[in-house]
């Protein structure tokens, strides 16, 4: 009863005011959810393609999307960088990791809530994974805080990275403020806050700054592919079920600026995407959403894109066509190897004795324990509340 009522609730609210949908009205250059249909989506690729069969002509397309992305997302200028000023929280001692909640300030006053996850043992310096979640909203399979997250965090941080698992805009404490996710400028302030959140990963000097990755689903997919297109530290892209040629996300925080779209340029994800070459990238699809056809649409174009580079070997595919949306076992067995070789991780610490892939001993925390502000750490009295409140 408790989900349905939280469903109801939520649909309502969705249905009443999204930002997406009234701006749709008024900006031509939003391409929104399935903007293609997937004939169309395949022709857009073809004629794309063509228009650059050398490395020096992508290079100039990829510098006229990434161009496109800060524009459209109005962050040219770039912002100034402020002090993070994090503040922690207490840290919980569990079986080869430890879990301590961190927020940072992306703007003065501006948090970004999270928990950071450390390895028991710390030798020399060591990889750092930004961890960005999806639109997952029922409270008790909600953002950051769901049972597939954590035990994704804890897995990593046991193989010897440092994980940083972030909120979303309007989701966790920043919810309980007042912050709002269905926001006009929530892909703005999620893309900084992403940046930033690098920037607090980046300030820890046990961390190898030649060895960072960010990892997410569905929407926490799209925020990496946005940050690894726009940002060179990012040194690994691990998206799940997002990457598409004819979806390009359904909510504002994805596709509700024009991000996509100018009087100069179209793009779409795919080539967004392709934007992390030559890095190291691991697409993860599944037989259940718009990512049903990576195998034969998307990732092709993109391991083009990687050849164009010298480098076509970097980017991989793992289609999982009896899956459906999440970040499940299945992704998570998948994305473990690839980021134990990209970043050099102990594999053998989340395998038993047969080689399968297991996460036993992870300890899946209830919400409360996992947030930053309370009775004996209280939140600033000078914390922006609500979206409306940001000065940039």
């Amino acid at each position: 009863m408790r989900r349905l009522v939280f469903l109801i609730y939520f649909l309502a609210v969705s249905s009443h005011f999204n930002p997406v949908f009234s701006q749709e009205q008024n900006n031509p250059n939003l391409c929104i959810g399935h903007y293609y249909t997937e004939n169309e989506a395949k022709e857009v690729l073809e004629k794309l393609k063509s228009q650059y069969q050398t490395k020096d002509a992508w290079l100039q397309r990829a510098e006229i999307i990434r161009q496109g992305i800060l524009e459209g997302a109005d962050l040219v200028p770039f912002p100034d960088k402020t002090p993070l000023k994090p503040r922690f929280s207490e840290i919980r001692e569990y079986d080869g990791y430890s879990v301590q909640n961190v927020a940072i300030e992306s703007l003065p006053g501006v948090f970004v809530t999270g928990s950071l996850y450390l390895p028991e043992t710390k030798t020399g310096k060591l990889p750092g994974i930004l961890s960005t979640h999806g639109h997952w909203n029922e409270p008790d399979d909600y953002g950051r805080f769901r049972e597939d997250a954590q035990k994704r965090c804890a897995a990593l941080t046991r193989m010897g990275a440092v994980v940083y698992s972030i909120d979303m805009v309007g989701y966790g404490e920043m919810a309980e403020w007042g912050w709002k996710h269905k926001h006009p400028l929530a892909l703005k302030q999620q893309l900084w806050n992403s940046a930033r959140a690098l920037d607090f990963l980046l300030s820890l000097d046990f961390i190898d700054d030649e060895r960072m990755a960010v990892t997410g689903a569905s929407g926490g997919a799209t925020q990496t592919f946005l940050l690894t297109a726009i940002d060179n530290r990012v040194k690994v892209s691990v998206p799940v079920v997002q990457v598409s040629a004819h979806f390009f996300g359904g909510c504002v925080c994805e596709s509700g600026m024009p991000i996509h779209k100018s009087k100069q340029h179209q793009t779409n994800n795919v080539e967004i995407a392709a934007l992390a070459a030559p890095r190291p990238m691991l697409i993860v699809s599944d037989g259940a959403d718009w990512t049903k056809n990576t195998p034969d649409v998307e990732f092709p174009h993109i391991q083009y894109i990687y050849n164009l580079m010298g480098v076509k070997n970097r980017v991989k595919n793992v289609h999982l066509p009896d899956e459906g949306h999440g970040y499940e076992l299945p992704k998570r067995k998948a994305v473990y190897p690839f980021l134990a070789e990209q970043l050099g991780l102990n594999m053998n610490v989340v395998l038993d004795k047969n080689g399968a892939v297991i996460e036993k001993g992870i300890v899946v925390e209830p919400y409360e324990k996992m947030k930053v502000f309370s009775e004996r750490n209280p939140r600033p009295d000078y914390a922006v509340l609500t979206n409306d409140g940001v000065e940039w």
